[in-house]
């Protein structure tokens, strides 16, 4: 829904018009702002109503955190295994 908001609003720019209009949106402080309201949502729509959906934005991060930090280890592991069946290892 953001990225459509964003398209939308930068949709009828002309390029030389675009860093002017992009370069506020990349401060500091209005991304520490977006951060803050960002946690505020959630903490509002989340945590107060003391919905369980957090314990399961915990468990699905760290599976996929998790896999992205292994990816890299099984990547290696399945090359040395094509490269062992095409040169005849074991």
């Amino acid at each position: 829904m953001a990225m459509r908001n964003f398209y939308n609003e930068i949709k009828g720019m002309k390029v030389k018009e675009l860093p002017a209009h992009l370069k506020p949106i990349f401060t500091i402080d209005y991304v520490k702002n977006s951060i803050k309201s960002g946690l505020d949502s959630y903490h509002a729509k989340y945590i107060q109503t003391s919905s369980i959906e957090p314990l399961y934005h915990i468990c699905f991060g760290g599976m996929i955190f998790s896999y992205l930090v292994a990816l890299p280890e099984e990547r290696r592991h399945l090359e040395h295994q094509q490269h062992a069946k095409e040169h005849g290892g074991h």
